[in-house]
């Protein structure tokens, strides 16, 4: 008989290599993958842990486990979760830090040149059977405004500098000697707004950040400016950026994420220089296989131990 059951609502989890999924089962878990939403919340009350997707858990819901220890994050964000309302239960929160930096970099990398150029626009164009050659920015020795110089943060730097892009940062918590390693600089945001050539967003969804990208930051843009989006949707107003790409105050936009997920009926999927994906930033091989082996390793220690190091 299994000692814990789990549920498991990350969709990606041991899909590439089934050893997380091994590890919970040999460790007496019975693991359940709810086939949708009502079924995930009907089987709440019967979990012992949970490896956790980006579905929400509130108060209300949280409320309905009777046994729930560990929601252990398959991934870093942790927006969807009332932690005050877990702390309140007794349930512990982790998080797989850096399971998907590297992911999310090359993502933030790619759809930088993909915006630059103008790439899915073309693409879309030659398959319609005609083509247009639409002036493109380079890259090249570029300013690169990021904020946010986290895990995530730093490895955009790394690749930039491939660049030989000029590197300004903005975070409440400074690493200086980090960024000083990386040539890289902390300034006030609205430098960073006026003088950056891409702004790359790489903080966390929270009451302080929520909407901090909006009218009165696209005005201080350069209208040759791309913004990047590969943290959270919320972090932008996103009628204030469709207004700014549509009347070019701002060239381009990349976002991997977005207030509605996926964002079918959002206005910006009309617009050609807004690139959108289906926030895929960590729907790597290596970064799904990270992030499925740390959320089992966190979950299995809070299970044995009561703690891990990546608890919230």
């Amino acid at each position: 008989m299994s000692i814990y059951t789990i549920l498991v609502t990350a969709r990606s989890f041991a899909k590439v290599n089934p050893l997380p999924l091994r590890l919970l089962e040999e460790a007496d878990c019975r693991v359940i993958r709810p086939q949708d939403e009502a079924e995930r919340r009907q089987l709440l009350p019967r979990a012992d842990g949970i490896i956790a997707g980006l579905e929400p858990y509130d108060a209300q819901s949280l409320d309905t486990c009777k046994n729930l220890r560990i929601i252990s994050r398959y991934g870093v964000g942790c927006d969807a979760i009332d932690l005050e309302a877990a702390r309140a239960k007794g349930i512990q929160v982790a998080y797989t830090p850096g399971a998907n930096s590297n992911a999310v970099a090359d993502l933030t990398l790619g759809l930088m040149l993909a915006a630059a150029r103008h790439v899915p626009y073309m693409d879309s164009m030659i398959r319609k059977g005609t083509q247009e050659r639409p002036i493109g920015l380079e890259l090249w020795r570029k300013t690169l405004g990021l904020i946010g110089t986290g895990r995530v943060g730093k490895a955009v730097m790394k690749r930039a500098s491939g660049f030989e892009m000029r590197l300004l940062c903005y975070d409440i918590h400074e690493d200086t000697q980090g960024l000083a390693a990386l040539g890289a600089a902390y300034t006030d945001l609205d430098t960073l707004y006026s003088q950056s050539d891409v702004i790359s967003l790489h903080v966390p969804l929270t009451g302080e950040t929520r909407g901090m990208i909006a009218g009165r930051e696209f005005n201080k843009m350069k209208k040759t400016g791309i913004l990047i989006n590969t943290a959270r949707g919320g972090l932008i107003d996103e009628n204030a950026l469709y207004q700014a790409l549509k009347t070019g105050a701002i060239f381009a936009a990349g976002l991997d994420v977005t207030l509605e997920e996926p964002p079918y009926a959002s206005p910006l999927c009309t617009l050609p220089n807004c690139i959108l994906s289906p926030h895929i930033g960590a729907s790597t091989v290596e970064a799904t296989h990270a992030m499925g082996m740390m959320a089992v390793e966190n979950l299995l220690q809070v299970l044995r131990t009561g703690s891990c190091p990546y608890v919230l």
